[in-house]
């Protein structure tokens, strides 16, 4: 099992590389322009972490390998971003981090997660369907999630390409 923490303000900038380092996979796929989009700035990451939303998984000397970002969004856990650096992928640690996140809600009594991500890439769209997420709808989306994806589209993500998805939160203990 992926060892799993909260957030310290010195994992910031590790944050920060792991994100940059998960980002160059779009560039194989031709998204050098999502490659190359900024990362989260420290300040921004800092307030995930004093909010207590922001969770690492770390390797066997405790340096995070992974993270998750996290805000309330309409009544929801909203996964803003979840990134895996390319050296530790595919050992189910991004799952581990969603699955945390999931008992977290769960614990807020919240009812679900969301995040919006792209339709097409097998590490989006077809990797969340895999975990038990589904298309949220357009109708379906609240206030504020129909105002995240209008951000991401005035940042140059094309709203074409974009989806929201949804899982219920189960007990999954």
């Amino acid at each position: 099992m992926t060892k799993i923490r909260p957030t310290r303000p010195d994992d910031l900038a590790v944050i920060q590389r792991i994100e940059l380092a998960a980002g160059e996979l779009f560039r194989t796929i031709g998204m050098a322009d999502i490659a190359d989009h900024p990362v989260p700035t420290i300040d921004v990451l800092a307030e995930y972490q004093r909010a207590a939303l922001s969770w690492v998984a770390v390797d066997h000397a405790d340096r995070p390998v992974a993270f998750v970002l996290v805000q309330r969004v309409d009544g929801r856990a909203h996964i803003e971003q979840v990134s895996v650096h390319p050296d530790h992928a595919r050992r189910r640690i991004g799952r581990d981090l969603i699955d945390h996140v999931e008992r977290w809600a769960a614990g807020q009594g919240l009812p679900a997660l969301t995040l919006t991500t792209f339709r097409d890439v097998q590490w989006n769209g077809p990797y969340y369907e895999r975990l038990g997420f589904t298309v949220l709808a357009g109708s379906d989306r609240g206030p504020r999630l129909r105002t995240l994806m209008s951000e991401e589209a005035a940042h140059g993500l094309d709203p074409e390409h974009r989806i929201a998805m949804i899982r219920a939160i189960h007990d999954r203990q």
